[in-house]
């Protein structure tokens, strides 16, 4: 990749990343995605905010990367104007003490979240992570004025941080799983002239049950689908054999719910290609991703899944490599091309 390449897509990672789509509220991410997408064919937002996107005849491959990301809901306005919050999604509660947050009202909204001073804590405070009923939002207004811009229901986001690194590393809340558009995105570019049908599908709600996929997977004569999320970075806390690493390639998926010979096929093809890649080994029964849906869709669905590594995941300080995102958006491209030409010979 080179230099311009990288600056193209730390662009189009800060336009993804700027656009503020808690689950359930995915409706401006999804209207950007669909003027994107609207280049390669006609594009449906349906009634769950999926993005869906079909063009070209041939073999049929569905890819999938989930539009949405973790925040909070607004549940109460107290009397002296607090702002009270429950989940949205993975919400990591040792992330919310002194935390900057934005309220999407019918304007945005700023404001931190409460904590309480050293001085005034109990031993048994200093050991203890706050639960959300246990904090609030000070926005700096009384109840009333809270009341005139704020409502029920808003969505609250951590403040938006979108920070290049040294390198092509880029620090950016919503990197899960823009980084996964991103990759699609890239990807299209190259299959522009390819002999084969893909539908895009840009999922909502995937942080609060996998619920787009589920809905947006249930299309006619799928032959094969690609999930694209992200995974496990590794750092000096984690357990090595439990992520991947930075900057290292893509992270191509082994589970007992996805296709081994596709994913088999498509560590052959890294090799070939050159492109860097990383095996993913998941135990169990799930990967945690839209994949486990998709599987099951219908009478079924071949899946695999790829990820970029990323670090600090569910924080508003996650860290992907832009390399690690080309090199996905290259392996889906050379699958593709390969399982069409075969289809075509």
């Amino acid at each position: 990749m080179n230099l311009s390449d990288n600056m193209e897509n730390k662009d189009l990672l800060d336009e993804l990343t700027g656009v503020p789509a808690v689950s359930g509220c995915e409706n401006n991410i999804a209207t950007l995605l669909s003027k994107k997408l609207s280049d390669y064919g006609k594009v449906e937002i349906d009634s769950v905010n999926n993005v869906i996107c079909t063009f070209g005849e041939g073999k049929h491959f569905l890819l999938d990367a989930h539009i949405d990301q973790i925040g909070m809901i607004v549940k109460a306005v107290t009397d002296d104007g607090f702002i009270k919050l429950d989940k949205c999604g993975g919400i990591d509660n040792r992330m919310l003490t002194a935390s900057e947050v934005s309220i999407w009202g019918k304007k945005e909204v700023r404001g931190v979240i409460s904590s309480l001073p050293p001085h005034l804590q109990s031993k048994d405070d200093e050991k203890k992570v706050p639960s959300l009923g246990d904090v609030a939002v000070d926005v700096g207004m009384t109840k009333e004025e809270a009341e005139s811009v704020i409502s029920l229901g808003d969505r609250v986001t951590f403040r938006r941080v979108f920070m290049p690194l040294l390198g092509s590393q880029i620090c950016s809340s919503a990197l899960d799983d823009r980084a996964g558009v991103a990759s699609i995105l890239l990807a299209l570019e190259k299959l522009k002239n390819v002999k084969a049908k893909i539908t895009v599908l840009f999922s909502s709600q995937e942080e609060v049950g996998l619920r787009g996929a589920k809905v947006g997977s249930f299309i006619d004569d799928i032959d094969e689908a690609i999930c694209v999320d992200v995974s496990f970075g590794y750092t000096p806390s984690c357990k090595k054999s439990d992520c991947g690493e930075i900057g290292k390639g893509v992270m191509i998926g082994f589970s007992p719910i996805l296709d081994n010979k596709i994913s088999r096929d498509m560590v052959s093809l890294a090799k070939h290609c050159g492109i860097s890649f990383q095996q993913e080994i998941m135990g169990g029964g799930h990967t945690g991703t839209n994949a486990d849906v998709i599987t099951v869709s219908k009478r079924g669905i071949k899946t695999s899944l790829l990820s970029v590594p990323q670090k600090y995941m569910h924080s508003p300080v996650e860290i992907v490599d832009t390399s690690d995102i080309e090199a996905t958006a290259c392996l889906i491209a050379e699958y593709i091309k390969k399982k069409a030409g075969e289809e075509n010979a």
